[in-house]
């Protein structure tokens, strides 16, 4: 069996799906992001991709902040309709009936009933064409303490997080390994 040739376009798929907080208390906003992820450890960056013409996008460059708010199966339908409604003519929040929580370390609100919320402040702006890249530092992971396990750690398991494949939306699956497994020494039977 061969592999069909597409044109080049965005088809890195899954990604996660994210709600994207930004603004203060009193003018906020909330836009849709499937184009976010990791770029560094040490200090901890991430990134996301607005399009220029989007509400969020000049609130996000003039703030040089935003929260990275992880969505999950009970937040798909507020996902999906921040990602198609424009906050210039709704209230997102009071809409879909999400809480402003207010952050430790940016103005923008977090959602309280995401997960994990990821206070992140712009160190960078990367015109890419029909989107800007804002690249920011990780200030402050908020994580929800309902997902915290009896050791302290965090367990991703339990949040049924959702992410984003060619236009759907999927709750992650099981888990079937984990970072190291493939080189690690089988512990021995007595």
């Amino acid at each position: 069996m061969s592999k069909v040739i597409w044109k080049p376009g965005t088809f890195i798929y899954p990604l996660p799906v994210v709600m994207v907080s930004c603004g203060d208390m009193e003018k906020s906003n909330i836009i849709t992001v499937a184009w976010t992820g990791i770029i560094n450890t040490d200090k901890p960056m991430c990134y996301i991709s607005v399009r220029k013409e989007r509400y969020s996008h000049d609130m996000i460059a003039n703030s040089k902040e935003f929260v990275i708010n992880l969505t999950n199966e009970k937040l798909v339908y507020a996902t999906d309709w921040c990602g198609v409604k424009t906050g210039a003519k709704v209230d997102k929040f009071g809409e879909m009936h999400l809480t402003k929580e207010p952050a430790k370390f940016v103005k923008c609100p977090l959602i309280k009933e995401s997960p994990v919320s990821i206070e992140c402040k712009v160190k960078e702006i990367r015109s890419l064409g029909s989107h800007d890249m804002f690249i920011a530092e990780i200030v402050s992971i908020d994580a929800d303490e309902k997902y915290i396990d009896e050791k302290g750690a965090f367990d991703i398991t339990r949040c049924n997080l959702i992410t984003y494949a060619n236009g759907k939306y999927f709750t992650l699956g099981k888990q079937v390994g984990k970072f190291g497994y493939s080189v690690q020494k089988k512990k021995k039977h007595r």
